[in-house]
């Protein structure tokens, strides 16, 4: 079930056909694959989604999930909708999900269920997995979970939210680590007479960035663009920057100790017992 709720999802016999819309993609063919070792009814479609391709797997499906880049997305949900069986649930893995919800709306009279897996195609095998699920329309109890189940037969931890909470959070979160970058990046790049003083802190940045600003870079652009609370997460930064300007940088890293202040309450605690227990020597 979700963390949100005590909601019953159903067993994965009585819950009907999956079928993936993309599944020979990077995420869809990891669902594909996940799902059949966990023993579900599961089918795939993908390019070229021709009527009749769709019209096969779509067949008595209980939840379709379009796995496609934002730029065809509208265009393959209006292909696949007239597919499905009335009842079955439309949901999506999108990174971002007020503008999704919106246009499966707008093509689906049926229910619809936003959700985003929050990890990549290729997690750890021992890496948890959260699955955050925005309710759409004519989503009910038994619509919700049915997706959660889904998830959950997938070894995934899913969420209760909102589209616009998700996408504020997403904007602060993956919107912002990777313009940020971009932007440090791009201010550095060409410089070289900075290369012989390049640190170990500053080359594991730069390891860390590499696939997201390269092979990745149009897709954090398109995401970065398609959520409205991107410039707004920017213009928040920039108060930030600000700060640092005007030279308060305590105020700065007192702030940002707040990500680290469990693990120091940890050692503080484990140094207190380690003094008590040599005191008893």
């Amino acid at each position: 079930m979700g963390e949100s709720g005590t909601r019953q999802t159903a067993p994965a016999h009585a819950r009907g056909k999956t079928v993936i819309i993309g599944s020979q993609g990077r995420m869809g063919a990891m669902l594909i694959q996940r799902a059949q070792a966990a023993g579900l009814a599961i089918a795939g479609a993908d390019v070229p989604l021709t009527p009749e391709k769709l019209a096969d797997a779509c067949a008595g499906a209980a939840m379709a999930i379009i796995c496609v880049p934002a730029a065809v997305f509208d265009e393959v949900t209006a292909a696949v909708c007239p597919h499905l069986p009335p009842a079955a649930v439309l949901a999506d893995i999108t990174s971002v999900k007020e503008q999704p919800l919106r246009q499966m709306e707008r093509l689906w009279a049926g229910p619809v269920v936003g959700t985003h897996p929050l990890f990549g195609p290729n997690p750890e095998a021992d890496a948890d997995l959260p699955v955050a699920i925005t309710p759409g329309h004519h989503a009910g109890p038994e619509h919700l979970a049915l997706v959660e189940g889904f998830f959950a037969d997938l070894g995934c931890r899913t969420f209760l939210t909102s589209a616009e909470k998700h996408d504020q959070a997403m904007a602060r979160i993956q919107n912002m680590n990777f313009i940020t970058s971009l932007a440090y990046f791009a201010l550095l790049a060409g410089q070289d007479d900075l290369l012989p003083f390049l640190t170990p802190s500053f080359r594991r940045r730069q390891h860390a960035a590499r696939k997201m600003l390269t092979e990745d870079a149009r897709l954090f652009s398109g995401l970065f663009e398609a959520n409205a609370h991107s410039h707004e997460a920017v213009r928040q930064y920039r108060q930030m920057l600000n700060l640092a300007a005007a030279g308060d940088i305590d105020l700065l890293c007192e702030r940002a100790g707040w990500w680290w202040q469990e693990a120091e309450s940890e050692g503080e605690h484990e140094a207190e017992s380690a003094g008590r227990r040599k005191g008893r020597m």
